[in-house]
Order: C-alpha cells, then structure tokens, then sequence
C-alpha cells in the first residue's frame, strides 16, 4: 500500500490531509517539523511527501535537501501559505515536484499525488485490488464481486464500503463516516448512513458479516480471523 509522510505545524491541517489520504487508500504517517520528517524518512519507506515550508526547527526546504541526500528519488509535495515566486524557483530547484499554496482543496492535493505517484511508477503499476474470503474490490475499476459474481453497488454504497475496508479493524465513528462519505457539510438524518449499511449488508450477502455494528459508536470492517 502507498505510504505517504504529512509534515506540517498545524495539527489540523495534518489531521485534514491524512483523514483524505486514508479515503483515497493510502497509508499516512505524521510529523510535526522538518527535524522530525528527516529521522522518519531515514527509518521508512515513504512513496511521497507533503511538506510545509514555514515550520520551526527545522524549515520545509532545509528538510528537503537533507532528505534529498539519502532519498533522491522520492517526491515531494510542498505547502506553503505564502506563494512568493521565489519560494517556488527555490523548491523546483532542490527538485520538488509540485507546490501548493495555503488554503488548498484537499480534493486537489489528493489529484496531485495521485498524478505524481503515476508519473513516477509509469503505467506499470498492478490494479489495486482487495480481497477477503469471496469479497473482491477492485478500486481502480470502481467495481465489487461476491464469490467471482459481480455485484451493484450505489455510488454511496460502494464509497462506503471501500471507506469501511481501507480502515480495516479500525472502529469509525458515526461522524467519522458522515463526514468522510458525505461530507463536512452534510446536514441529514444519521439513518441516512444505517439506510446505507443495511443495503450493502443486502448486496454483500454472506460477507455482511465483516461489518460489524459498534453500539453507541459506528461500525468496523472485521478482518479475517
């Protein structure tokens, strides 16, 4: 699975992105400064980094460069909430691979690692496909089977599902899922989502089993045991 690192001051700007990391299937790792994001790439393997310029410690660029010394290839996406042409020249020049301003579209910076994840990899990538007992998911194409059989799924069912599955074992609060699947703007009733599950629990037939209620608390997609 792709591993992404977020460096960045602002708790709540990590948290944003990371929570939209989760949903597009990647795995996110944190940190709070530069100095914290060299010791972290030294001992991982991270895909791509989104990096903030103005940070204590140790500053986005001086990160970069340092990362750049034992990690070459690996990309590199800055934040930044100034936009000077300057910071701009000076970060494609330390090799950084794209530069988005503050404040951005989550959306958009998802758009742009995916870009650049394509760009590096080519087109040889494998489809992202998961599978768990007769329960296949095939993200790339958008498309679900039960025991080889394909089945259809609403487009808020399968977002659902594949949410649920790419925080597998990990118990989701009601809101967790409103706002992920739905939106930081949504406004309904909550048995808009338990209308949901019941019908995925319909359609996913033996396998509604992994989806687990959580009473007082949401639900979680069970692992195999």
């Amino acid at each position: 699975m792709t591993k992404i690192l977020i460096v960045d001051d602002e708790d709540r700007i990590r948290e944003m992105i990371r929570k939209y990391a989760v949903y597009e299937g990647f795995t996110a790792e944190e940190a709070h400064d530069g100095l914290e994001a060299v010791e972290l790439c030294r001992q991982k393997n991270y895909d791509l980094v989104v990096m903030d310029i103005m940070m204590p410690n140790l500053d986005g660029f001086s990160a970069v460069k340092e990362i750049r010394s034992f990690r070459p290839d690996l990309p590199f996406i800055m934040l930044s909430a100034l936009g000077e042409e300057y910071d701009k020249v000076h970060g494609f020049d330390l090799g950084v691979d794209d530069y988005v301003v503050k404040p951005f579209s989550s959306k958009e910076l998802m758009m742009r690692i995916h870009a650049i994840l394509k760009r590096v990899r080519g087109n040889t990538e494998k489809a992202d496909v998961f599978r768990q007992g007769g329960l296949e998911i095939d993200y790339s194409a958008r498309t679900v089977s039960i025991d080889g059989q394909r089945v259809q799924l609403s487009p808020k069912e399968y977002e659902l599902l594949v949410y649920l599955v790419r925080n597998i074992g990990i118990a989701l609060t009601r809101e967790q899922i409103l706002e992920t699947v739905w939106g930081y703007d949504f406004f309904g009733d909550d048995r808009t989502l338990d209308t949901h599950v019941k019908l995925l629990r319909r359609n996913l037939g033996d396998y509604s089993r992994y989806i687990v209620t959580l009473r007082g608390v949401g639900y979680r997609f069970e692992k195999d045991s």
